[in-house]
């Protein structure tokens, strides 16, 4: 049994599970001139303009998924997604931006999707298609900002080591899109969001940093979060003056729960990281591998994460109760904290940090990869390892510890083999990491 290459097949059948044809046509239908939307009910006589709009990976594709549905019947549109994500619309223009760190296309793409949110009035529908990437994807520059400053607080925070929800409060009180803004904006049109979740629990405020959702953060909790990740004296001095007078009052806040901007506002999740898992355990299950889904809300510190995935491994293996070979299954997103200057991304680094601890440990093999098909800014969605992975890569003057050190991954497995290369997947609900003990 190869089960690098099982361990693949497993993580490729919870990617395709999530992919935007599937997940839009559970959710969206047209008969008889009325357009239904998950629970929802929209006579097109009762409609004056369909409006489509949207940010993230997956975007695009999502979108494409929507016209073959409604065709002639959007008015205009606009999205935005990743270079290297796009696809062919007709009725939706389509923006190609900077992710993870925003630039100009971006800020355009922005202007254009507010104009049509702010074109909209009480008799017209909006559609909003978020996924991941959203918060990059939908920049704006504060007053007193740059695109630099926020080119560079958007780096800061990246490589900090903060969770998504942490950076993503910053995000929201640097916008006038982010956390619930862009329903102010479309109010008093209807909205009705089909959200792609990639972060973990599910967090409709989290996921693109919530522009539909009401927002529980305050500026003020924004600066503690600069605060608590030592990143009050390297932010630009424009961001931090601009949280500072939003904390003092000077700012009007991002909307709350009881705001009336909501009162038209639906948001509809279509796609989860548990959905992929469900799909992958079945694979599993085809292989006739046992299969368990363990946690599908992975957080935490690469090298902490590595060591409890191990562990667990472990446990399973020793454990003569359990059923062998075993397929355990992992879903979220693990953070990084950037030292070095190498290239990777927190699946490479995670699964590296795990071949380390695999060396005496045979019979285990450990997939992690990013859903999105990119891992970090590389062109790799992630690493298979097992105790080989070491061993090998030593008898080829590969230095693995030297590699974790620079975080290098990407290197590493470059040269040592174990890359998972999928190109771009045009979805993203997190990281799946799939692991088979024999």
């Amino acid at each position: 049994m190869n089960c690098r290459t099982i361990a693949e097949k497993i993580f490729l059948a919870g990617v395709e599970s999530v992919l935007p044809d599937r997940l839009i046509v559970n959710e969206m239908s047209l008969k008889d001139n009325c357009l239904k939307i998950g629970h929802l009910d929209f006579p097109l006589e009762t409609i004056e303009n369909i409006y489509v709009i949207g940010a993230g990976k997956a975007s695009a594709m999502m979108g494409a998924e929507v016209e073959k549905i409604l065709s002639g019947r959007i008015t205009e549109g606009h999205i935005v997604v990743k270079y290297g994500h796009s696809c062919n619309l007709k009725y939706i223009d389509v923006t190609e931006a900077g992710h993870p760190i925003p630039d100009t296309n971006g800020l355009r793409a922005t202007r254009e999707i507010l104009k049509i949110a702010e074109t909209a009035s009480w008799n017209d529908l909006v559609i909003c298609l978020l996924s991941g990437g959203g918060s990059a994807l939908l920049p704006d520059v504060p007053d007193g900002c740059s695109l630099e400053d926020m080119i560079k607080v958007n780096d800061l925070l990246l490589n900090c080591g903060a969770c998504i929800s942490e950076i993503n409060a910053v995000r929201k009180h640097l916008s006038v899109v982010k956390g619930g803004q862009l329903a102010r904006v479309v109010y008093p049109a209807t909205l009705v969001n089909l959200i792609l979740s990639d972060v973990p629990g599910d967090a409709l405020d989290v996921i693109a940093s919530g522009p539909t959702v009401p927002d529980p953060t305050t500026y003020l909790q924004a600066l503690t979060v600069l605060s608590a990740f030592g990143l009050s004296r390297t932010v630009p001095r424009g961001i931090l003056t601009f949280l500072k007078e939003g904390a003092a009052g000077k700012k009007p806040e991002t909307p709350k729960p009881d705001d009336p901007v909501f009162d038209k506002t639906y948001n509809i999740l279509v796609g989860t990281n548990r959905k992929a898992l469900e799909a992958a355990k079945n694979k599993a299950l085809e292989f006739n591998i046992n299969a368990v889904i363990i946690d599908d809300q992975l957080q935490g510190d690469t090298l902490t994460v590595a060591d409890y995935l191990v562990q667990t491994s472990i446990r399973f293996k020793n454990d003569t109760n359990e059923v062998k070979p075993v397929c355990l299954l992992f879903g979220g997103e693990t953070t990084v904290k950037m030292t070095g200057k190498g290239a990777g991304g927190r699946n490479q680094h995670l699964s590296l940090l795990s071949a380390l601890l695999l060396r005496n440990n045979p019979g285990i093999t450990i997939l992690a990869a990013g859903t999105d098909g990119n891992d970090g800014p590389t062109d790799a969605a992630g690493a298979v390892v097992d105790s080989d992975t070491v061993p090998v890569a030593i008898s080829k003057n590969i230095d693995p510890e030297k590699h974790i050190l620079d975080f290098n991954s990407y290197h590493f497995f470059k040269k040592a083999g174990g890359h998972i290369i999928t190109g771009p997947t045009m979805t993203n609900v997190m990281d799946i990491i799939v692991v088979i003990v024999e």
